[in-house]
């Protein structure tokens, strides 16, 4: 909805062309995020949020906070069963956040990702994300039998993003999930860090649709004639890699309601002891909760994560540390913002085996802080 505060307007120059965006919210556009190229002849550009722990280690505080302001804006009168959905791999922590503050609420809850990673369960659709770097998502049913009647009896869903710059992908998997047999279905909320879709997706929905955002405006892209078209590494790569998964799904690809911080449990940190923690790829919800206690525990941590987003360095991405994923898949993964930086201890935390982590990223990431260890969901 548009309210009667004055624009706010931002312009950003880039080597494929100059983004402009507009709002009429008072909270300052810079404290949400930078912007980026990103390495996608699709969309150039890349909003980079300062408040998620993907691209900028940020203070688990920070998240949590981000989490509960969004949670709150949440429609209290929702008909339940309400079935949250996060969107691989960039929202999946951010969703479980949400569900996590937003389920205390509700009575029948349930929460899932979609993955690129499939695993041993039923199906319950796919749908795609056209704009991404890695397009295709695979959504599971819950193992849990209460869970699962639970989703597929969903009367709202509540899909949760990072942003939302066309609405086309919320749109998708709304019309997935129909056609995939959830026919209850009569309210959605989208959730959204920044949504720039400027009403369209509540517009072009065939169900109504309340749309949730710390921002909302819309931007606008002009491209430069003359500009290179951006060469994309091999990512969208939906499938089994070599490397085994870790049997707990607890977090959201096979289904969550409870959660509780079960990785690193015997991990201790100094306080005001500078650490980094890093998730990988889909896997951030256990790790943030790990970051979460040793903040809580008088540390000075950050939490970020290891991703197969390709982006182009400068504006918001400051360094990059290129390496192999862990997967098993043989496409190239990154982590942002960190080489330029200095910790006292890095902990990677993986959801395979600690020999599927890449020897380059250990050994980069030594010459950031002097203990590096990773952990492992086992």
């Amino acid at each position: 909805m548009m309210t009667n505060n004055p624009p706010q307007t931002a312009g950003f120059e880039m080597a494929g062309g100059t983004l402009s965006v507009v709002t009429h919210d008072t909270l300052p556009l810079t404290s949400l995020f930078g912007v980026a190229e990103r390495k996608n002849p699709k969309r150039a550009f890349l909003f980079v949020s300062k408040v998620l722990g993907r691209h900028i280690p940020i203070a688990p505080a920070t998240m949590r906070q981000t989490y509960c302001q969004l949670a709150a804006q949440i429609p209290q009168d929702l008909p339940e069963p309400v079935l949250f959905i996060g969107m691989a791999e960039t929202a999946v922590g951010l969703a479980a956040g949400v569900f996590q503050e937003a389920k205390k609420q509700l009575a029948q809850p349930v929460f899932l990702t979609s993955t690129r990673h499939p695993v041993s369960g039923e199906l319950l659709c796919e749908f795609k994300e056209n704009h991404s770097h890695a397009t295709d998502h695979l959504i599971y049913q819950p193992e849990d039998a209460e869970l699962r009647s639970r989703a597929l009896n969903a009367r709202t869903l509540v899909l949760v993003d990072d942003e939302a710059t066309t609405g086309n992908t919320f749109l998708n998997l709304l019309q997935a999930l129909r056609e995939a047999g959830l026919d209850e279905v009569e309210r959605v909320v989208t959730v959204t860090i920044t949504d720039w879709s400027n009403g369209d997706i509540a517009n072009r929905s065939p169900l109504p649709v309340d749309e949730v955002a710390l921002v909302k405006g819309r931007w606008s892209w002009t491209p430069r004639p003359d500009a290179p078209v951006p060469v994309m590494p091999s990512v969208n790569v939906t499938a089994s890699g070599t490397s085994r998964l870790s049997p707990y799904q607890d977090w959201g690809r096979l289904g969550m309601d409870e959660t509780e911080c079960r990785i690193g449990t015997h991990i201790v940190a100094e306080p005001g002891e500078k650490v980094l923690v890093l998730g990988s790829g889909e896997f951030v919800w256990q790790p943030f909760l790990l970051a979460e206690r040793l903040e809580q525990q008088g540390s000075d941590v950050r939490f970020s994560s290891l991703t197969r987003s390709p982006i182009a360095t400068g504006m918001a991405i400051e360094s990059v540390i290129a390496f192999s994923d862990n997967y098993g898949l043989g496409i190239p993964n990154y982590v942002y913002n960190v080489a330029h930086q200095k910790f006292d201890r890095i902990i990677v935390c993986v959801e395979t085996p600690a020999e599927t982590v890449c020897p380059a990223l250990l050994k980069q990431l030594a010459n950031v802080a002097p203990h590096v260890e990773v952990l492992t969901y086992e």
